[in-house]
């Protein structure tokens, strides 16, 4: 194909894909309100354990801060629910300049990538509602909590989208390992340096005060980082015994 051809086909990749988050979003609109009530779990049990008197309630600061919530809400969850069409567009456009082999390997690290960031995802919001406890926890009696619904929603969306995407860098690992850059032996020996990370990463991503969540999560992070260095190093024996096979052997002279 031309450059033209590329292009068209490029853009018609791309209005697919743009219609596809377009109707997403317009079905992720009507289902905000079970979203919302998901993630405001956290704040009516705070109410029903500090009792009737407190007040813990989502406050929406502007008239249209309740639409603009929405409008936002419906972008993410447009993004995930037509995740198959546009990742699908993007991957037809690519393909054909990639090699069997190279086919082969991209099918196999979305196959790990998309599973484990959605599991890092229900972590994320299994974690979320002990962090939103914990910190009312921190309430001084008597006074009022009202969270800026905006701000409450970007919490927990970059909570969710952080421990989601630690759970994939586990499988770059596994990608550098099969392109040559990494063996499984120099992964494993950053051990320390993965556990250090893992520890750090999750003081971050969970308040000081909660240290069962920090254990949790950074537990489950050094556990995939072993996995990924386990079949690295799986991969780095099968590349040898496959060398091997394939030199014919030294004769003496």
């Amino acid at each position: 194909m031309s450059l033209g051809q590329h292009l068209v086909e490029l853009r018609r990749r791309i209005m697919w894909a743009a219609l596809a988050l377009i109707v997403g979003m317009v079905v992720a609109f009507f289902i905000t309100d079970p979203v919302i009530h998901l993630i405001t779990e956290p704040l009516r049990v705070v109410a029903a354990t500090e009792g009737e008197e407190a007040k813990v309630e989502l406050m929406f600061s502007t008239v249209t801060a309740a639409f603009d919530l929405r409008l936002r809400m419906s972008f993410a969850i447009g993004l995930l629910i037509s995740a198959p069409i546009w990742l699908w567009q993007i991957w037809a456009f690519i393909m054909p300049g990639l090699t069997r082999k190279e086919v082969r390997y991209t099918v196999g690290f979305l196959a790990a990538a998309i599973p484990l960031f959605f599991a890092g995802c229900a972590v994320g919001l299994v974690i979320m509602p002990h962090i939103v406890e914990l910190m009312a926890s921190f309430v001084p009696q008597g006074a009022a909590s009202f969270y800026d619904a905006a701000y409450y929603y970007d919490f927990v969306f970059k909570l969710l989208i952080v421990v989601g995407v630690a759970f994939v860098l586990p499988v770059f690992l596994v990608a550098l390992n099969v392109a040559g850059v990494m063996s499984g032996r120099a992964i494993l020996k950053g051990w320390r340096v993965a556990v250090l990370i893992s520890v750090v990463f999750s003081a971050l991503a969970t308040p000081a005060a909660d240290v069962v969540s920090m254990l949790m999560l950074a537990g489950i992070m050094v556990v995939l980082f072993f996995a990924a260095a386990a079949l690295s190093l799986l991969f780095d024996r099968r590349r040898a015994r496959r060398d091997a096979a394939i030199l014919p052997p030294e004769t003496g002279a």
